[in-house]
């Protein structure tokens, strides 16, 4: 397996970084730092090579340098699936003759129309403080976080979401009017329908692998595998019928519907309400209702899964990011992703306030202490 990694990584206005450049090595990457030193803005700028927001979910103006000029770049040369490469992404200042209302994204300093393309170079799999309630929270969380998984395996995935997003928007604005137009409507409700049917195949699609990947790592105690399936009538369906069958029968669907989604003001059928179930499986247990520390062991253990997954289709083990990880697991889960982690051979960065919490890796691990706006090798 050749692990992807990022060879040397340049920020400019980023975050509470005015200029940063460092190189790499091929042993894991720690971050030290105190708390609010810039530790998980690194990170997240790493997480801006991927399809999306990065991993806050940021507006293109949150991310620049309060003390810039309002633009901000993160560029890297990686060694990817496709061999070195320089990808690079960020945008101009405000005023400026190239201002644009999107970030700009370059493969080799040449422009591509969306950082979907960083994809054939790089997979970038994060584990953050953010998704501790994954399992808790609502369903739209787990929907974002199963199509950051298909994105990784199917880089037109994130198209077709974000396209029957815009659909489903359409559809609502015309069913605001008392009397739409038929054969607009009609329109829309076809592409609703087209693109509804690809993104629960997509979403159904990667479940399936990764309950594979899954049930392959069972009897890990230390993080216990979990069994994974949708909650969805679409994607139920497309188990056993063809995909025009079910395009068909959403269209119907949409159709008849359309007086109480109008008295609703939005679509109530459809893969845009479906749900990911996680079960703790030695336990038969919703991973809802399991403790604290089982659901942190349990989405450490999905991420894990994921990332294999994408080292096995690919042949290229992806970059992960742990912001705060290993802070909260006891001494033995700590040595256990530490030996996950060598073996799926994986570039990964982590971060922590408390060195000790790396002791058992330091000896073969890039040290960088953080402080604001610098990151500074340990020697």
């Amino acid at each position: 397996m050749i692990p992807a990694r990022i060879r040397r990584l340049t920020l400019t206005n980023f975050r509470s970084y005015l200029t940063l450049q460092i190189t790499l090595g091929a042993q894991p990457i720690v971050l030290c730092g105190p708390n609010g030193a810039g530790k998980t803005n690194l990170l997240e700028a790493i997480s801006f090579l991927s399809p999306g927001r990065g991993f806050r979910r940021a507006t293109l103006d949150e991310v620049a340098c309060v003390e810039g000029d309002g633009s901000w770049g993160v560029a890297a040369e990686v060694e990817g699936t496709l061999g070195l490469a320089t990808l690079g992404t960020g945008i101009d200042p405000p005023g400026s003759p190239r201002e644009g209302d999107t970030r700009k994204c370059r493969i080799d300093r040449e422009p591509v129309a969306s950082a979907s393309a960083f994809c054939t170079h790089l997979n970038v799999v994060w584990l953050i403080p953010a998704m501790d309630g994954l399992f808790s929270g609502p369903a739209s969380e787990r929907r974002r976080f199963i199509d950051r998984l298909a994105l990784a395996i199917d880089a037109s995935h994130g198209g077709r979401v974000n396209g029957l997003e815009r659909s489903l928007r359409a559809r609502n604005r015309l069913l605001e009017d008392e009397t739409p137009d038929a054969q607009w409507l009609d329109a829309v409700e076809h592409e609703t329908a087209e693109l509804a049917v690809a993104v629960a195949a997509g979403r159904a699609e990667t479940v399936r692998r990764l309950a594979q990947a899954l049930a392959a790592r069972r009897g890990d105690s230390a993080f216990p595998s979990s069994r994974v399936a949708l909650d969805g009538w679409m994607e139920t369906a497309l188990r056993e019928d063809p995909a025009i069958e079910v395009e068909d029968r959403y269209r119907a669907a949409l159709r008849a519907n359309r007086a109480r989604d109008a008295a609703a003001g939005r679509t109530l059928e459809g893969p845009h309400l479906s749900d990911l179930q996680v079960i703790h499986d030695s336990k038969d247990l919703a991973a809802a209702e399991a403790s604290t520390g089982e659901q942190k062991a349990l989405l450490i253990g999905l991420v894990l899964a994921h990332a294999g997954l994408i080292a096995e289709l690919s042949g290229h083990s992806p970059v992960l990011l742990l912001d705060d990880v290993v802070a909260y697991l006891d001494p033995a889960r700590r040595r256990a992703l530490y030996g996950r982690l060598a073996a799926l051979g994986a570039q990964v960065w982590m971060t922590g306030a408390d060195p000790a919490a790396f002791a058992d890796i330091l000896t073969r691990a890039e040290i960088f202490d953080i402080s604001p706006g610098r990151a500074v090798r340990r020697t």
